[in-house]
């Protein structure tokens, strides 16, 4: 039986394909002027990006530093959250007001108070982008990470689960690892899928503390080459999304999900 879609809700799906669509259409257009004539259609300023060798530089370090970011965030949250939910369900609001805090304090109030914390560590961690970015990303992408987390274990049932593991003589590392973490794959992928559009684009951090991400890259092109500058703005967009494909063909990839019955 063939379902028949309201005219009123193909209206909206229109309204929302042309609002998605059309800014990319127009930029898509005019980054195929020419620098040199201002005619189109060239793909020469896709060429210049594609062939500075700033761009893979910048895009590789923005890249580690998103995967970094996801990696870190993960095993302090996911070992976290799953023990608030088990043993402290007190502290869920507390922890919930501690994860606001990156909403409230701006950005470039964070990173000059983290310039200052961090300026007595090694030079391997302050003067290097997989040290201090790293650290202040993790702050930064805290509220997205643990609310998603946090919706995940309190969509399971996770004192059952716990029991039921170790009633089979499993322990704490593979509760957590083979029982817990299968069911709240799809929290863990969308908290990351939000740090990596985070990390792939913040710039103020990344400015005040001198460090070249690919949004500072995008800065510079910005400043001086309007027409490549919007092929670079399409680049960036279909290389985030094409990272957030493969971090979801990764996790999918990934085990199954654990579902146990039976009430606590």
């Amino acid at each position: 039986m063939r379902r028949h879609i309201a005219p009123t809700a193909a209206l909206w799906l229109l309204v929302g394909a042309a609002f998605f669509f059309i800014p990319l259409a127009a930029t898509f257009i005019y980054s195929l002027r020419s620098q040199t004539t201002n005619h189109c259609c060239t793909a020469a300023n896709y060429g210049t990006i594609v062939h500075d060798p700033q761009f893979w530089t910048s895009i590789k370090t923005s890249f580690i530093l998103s995967l970094e970011t996801i990696a870190i965030s993960l095993v302090l949250l996911i070992p976290t959250v799953y023990w608030v939910h088990l043993k402290l369900p007190r502290l869920r609001p507390v922890i919930g007001v501690f994860a606001l805090i990156p909403f409230v304090v701006a950005p470039i109030i964070l990173v000059v108070g983290l310039l200052d914390v961090y300026s007595g560590t090694p030079s391997w961690f302050y003067a290097e982008p997989y040290g201090f970015l790293a650290a202040a990303y993790v702050i930064l992408a805290f509220p997205y990470m643990y609310f998603s987390l946090d919706a995940g274990f309190r969509a399971i049932d996770i004192h059952t689960l716990t029991e039921a593991s170790q009633s089979l003589g499993a322990g704490w590392p593979t509760t957590l690892l083979r029982v817990i973490l299968p069911n709240i794959k799809a929290a863990a992928l969308a908290g990351s899928f939000l740090t990596l559009a985070i990390v792939m684009g913040e710039f103020t951090i990344a400015s005040l503390s001198a460090f070249h991400t690919f949004p500072i890259y995008i800065q510079l092109i910005n400043e001086s080459e309007a027409y490549v500058a919007s092929a670079l703005s399409l680049l960036s967009f279909a290389i985030t999304w094409v990272a957030m494909v493969l971090l979801l063909a990764v996790g999918r990839g990934r085990g199954r999900q654990v579902q146990i019955g039976g009430v606590r």
